[in-house]
């Protein structure tokens, strides 16, 4: 998903820092959650009214949040050795069974809800 270039600089980010010690499975997995709530922080109290006014006024946040969450998959996709453009066609082709488009489409229900 991110590019082999910018894959190259993250890593030698980390390692002039020093950092790949406290990047452990558990340390990633947390700092991915916390900076999908920071993410979220961006519409809290937001009437989904005035969402799409508040994404255009927060962008510059937004995206940076986002940076965060793929820099953190990222290292930990390495560090486990998980190929995530591949990862997510499998998980593709799961959902598509999951949810066909006649029973699923237009509808928000879980797979095991929709009748």
């Amino acid at each position: 998903m991110i590019a082999a270039n910018t894959l190259k600089e993250l890593l030698a980010f980390r390692k002039d820092r020093d950092w790949e010690q406290f990047h452990t499975f558990k340390n990633l997995a947390i700092s991915l959650t916390l900076e999908a709530a920071e993410l979220l922080e961006q519409v809290q109290w937001t009437a989904d009214g005035e969402i799409a006014g508040v994404v255009e006024q927060k962008r510059d946040e937004i995206s940076s949040e986002m940076a965060d969450i793929a820099i953190y998959l990222t290292y930990l996709a390495h560090d486990l050795g998980v190929d995530l453009d591949a990862a997510v066609k499998k998980k593709l082709l799961v959902n598509a069974r999951k949810y066909p488009v006649a029973k699923a489409r237009g509808n928000a229900r879980k797979y095991d809800q929709l009748g």
